[in-house]
C-alpha cells in the first residue's frame, strides 16, 4: 500500500485550514504549523461571498455560518462635524446578494474550519518554519523549535506578510502594491450604544469608523488615512505608529479624540498599510503559496476571505487531479489567476467608497450615497460569479464522508 503524500501548511488561518480539509479528503497526510500558541479568535468581521459560499457549502459548514451571520442593519456616513450624510443598507454599499452572502466573525469561520480537521490533521502550534530546502525529492524543513522533518510539498498560507514567500521569492517589496493608505484597527468600549451597524466619518484623505457587530459592550474601531508613500519607520515601531495616527487626526472632531485615547489603551491594536500582493507565479519547485500570501486583494475589495477559500479549494483540487506537483501548481494558477485579477480590480471601487482623498471626490461619494437612500438595490459584484468550481475530488462526499468510487483524481 502506497504511503500518503506528506504536505506541510504554514499558517492556521482561513486559507491554511481550508486547504488542510480538502487535502486530507483527497488522501494527503497534512501537517499545519502555526506560530501562535492557539487558533486566533476575534478579528474584524469578514465576508463570505459568491464562489466562496459554494466552497463552504461543500465543506458542510454553511448552516453553522448562516447561524453566525451578523446581519448588520445600516451603514451611516458622517461629515467632518459628525452630521449625517446618508444612512443606507450595508448591501447597498458593498454589493452582494441578499440572503446568500455572509458576514461572520473571523474567529467563527476559523473555528468552523478547525472543527473539520482537528481530529485528522497534525497541528504544530507555537512554532514556525525557520528554514527549508526544496532541492531534493522532498522539502527538508527546520522548525524554529528545533525539530527537522521532510515533506513532499510545502504551502505558505501565512498571510500578506508571508515568511514563506520572502524565503522563497525575496523581499515583500517586490510584490507589494501599496494603495496609498494606512490604517489602525482595534476594539474599544461601545460608548455610543451602537447595535448591528457601522458608522463612518470622513474628511478628505481621512476616515474613522465604529462597527458594532451585535449589541456588545465593545465595537471594532478603524482609523485610516491617505499617505502617498508608506511610512516605513512607523511600520517598525509601535510607539511611532500610534504617534503618527494621533498626529494625523489631531484636529479631527466627532468621536476621534476618544478613539485616539482608546487606541493607546487597546489590547489588540493592528497597524498596517493597505496594499495588494501581486506575483508573476505562486510556486517554485515543491513550495507554493495560497491566500493572502500569494494574492492578497486588500480589505478595500471585501474579497480577501472569499479568495482564500476559493484558492484553497482549487489548489487542493489540482493536487488531487495531478500526481506531479509541477503540473498541479500550473493548473491551479491557470484556473484561478483570472478570478484573482477580477477581484483585485475591485480595489478602486472600494477606495472611492470608503476613503475619498479630495473634497471633490468626497462630495461625489456623498452624492452617490444620498442617491442610494432612494435607490437601494445594489447588484452583486462581478467577481462573485467569475469562477466555476470543479467538482470535489472523487472518493468523498461534500460533507467529508468517504464513499465507494474512483480514486482521488478530481476529474468529473
Amino acid at each position: 500500500m502506497t504511503a500518503p503524500r506528506r504536505i506541510l501548511i504554514s499558517g492556521a488561518g482561513v486559507s491554511g485550514l481550508a486547504l488542510a480539509h480538502w487535502l486530507h479528503r483527497s488522501g494527503w497526510a497534512v501537517t499545519v504549523v502555526e506560530k501562535a500558541g492557539a487558533l486566533r479568535d476575534g478579528g474584524y468581521p469578514i465576508d463570505v461571498r459568491g464562489t466562496a459560499t459554494e466552497v463552504v457549502r461543500r465543506m458542510g459548514i454553511l448552516p453553522r455560518l448562516r447561524d453566525g451571520h451578523i446581519d448588520s442593519r445600516r451603514c451611516t456616513f458622517l461629515d467632518a462635524e459628525g452630521g449625517e450624510v446618508a444612512s443606507v443598507s450595508p448591501r447597498a454599499v458593498a454589493g452582494g446578494v441578499e440572503g446568500q452572502d455572509l458576514e461572520v466573525r473571523r474567529g467563527d469561520l476559523v473555528a468552523s474550519l478547525h472543527a473539520l480537521v482537528r481530529d485528522d490533521v497534525e497541528f504544530l502550534f507555537d512554532d514556525s518554519v525557520a528554514a527549508f530546502d526544496p532541492a531534493g525529492r522532498g522539502v527538508d524543513v527546520t522548525f524554529r523549535g528545533g525539530r527537522q522533518r521532510t515533506f513532499d510539498l510545502v504551502v505558505g498560507a501565512d498571510g500578506a506578510h508571508s515568511h514563506t514567500r520572502e524565503s522563497l521569492f525575496g523581499p515583500e517589496e517586490r510584490f507589494h502594491r501599496y494603495l496609498g493608505y494606512c490604517f489602525a484597527l482595534f476594539t474599544m468600549p461601545n460608548t455610543l450604544g451602537l447595535s448591528r451597524e457601522l458608522v463612518m466619518w470622513n474628511t478628505p484623505g481621512k476616515a474613522a469608523a465604529l462597527y458594532a457587530v451585535g449589541d456588545a459592550d465593545e465595537v471594532h474601531a478603524l482609523l485610516a488615512f491617505h499617505r502617498p508613500q508608506p511610512p516605513s519607520d512607523a511600520l517598525r515601531d509601535p510607539d511611532a505608529r500610534q504617534g503618527l495616527v494621533a498626529t494625523v487626526f489631531a484636529d479631527a472632531g466627532w468621536e476621534i479624540p476618544g478613539m485616539i485615547d482608546a487606541l493607546r489603551d487597546a489590547e489588540d491594536p493592528f497597524f498596517d498599510t493597505v496594499g495588494q500582493i501581486r506575483m508573476p507565479r505562486w510556486s517554485s519547485g515543491r513550495v507554493a503559496l495560497v491566500g493572502d500570501a500569494a494574492y492578497a486583494p486588500s480589505f478595500l475589495t471585501g474579497q480577501g476571505t472569499s479568495l482564500a477559500l476559493a484558492g484553497a479549494y482549487t489548489l487542493a483540487h489540482a493536487l488531487a487531479a495531478h500526481r506531479d506537483h509541477t503540473a498541479a501548481f500550473a493548473a491551479h494558477e491557470r484556473d484561478l489567476r483570472e478570478f484573482v485579477a477580477v477581484n483585485q480590480a475591485l480595489v478602486d471601487n472600494g477606495a472611492a467608497t470608503l476613503f475619498p482623498t479630495t473634497a471633490r471626490a468626497l462630495e461625489q461619494r456623498n452624492t452617490l450615497l444620498r442617491g442610494l437612500v432612494t435607490l437601494p438595490s445594489a447588484t452583486a459584484r462581478p467577481a462573485h460569479s467569475a469562477l466555476t468550481l470543479p467538482e470535489p475530488p472523487a472518493g468523498t462526499t461534500a460533507g467529508g464522508r468517504c464513499h465507494r468510487g474512483p480514486g482521488p483524481s478530481g476529474r468529473r
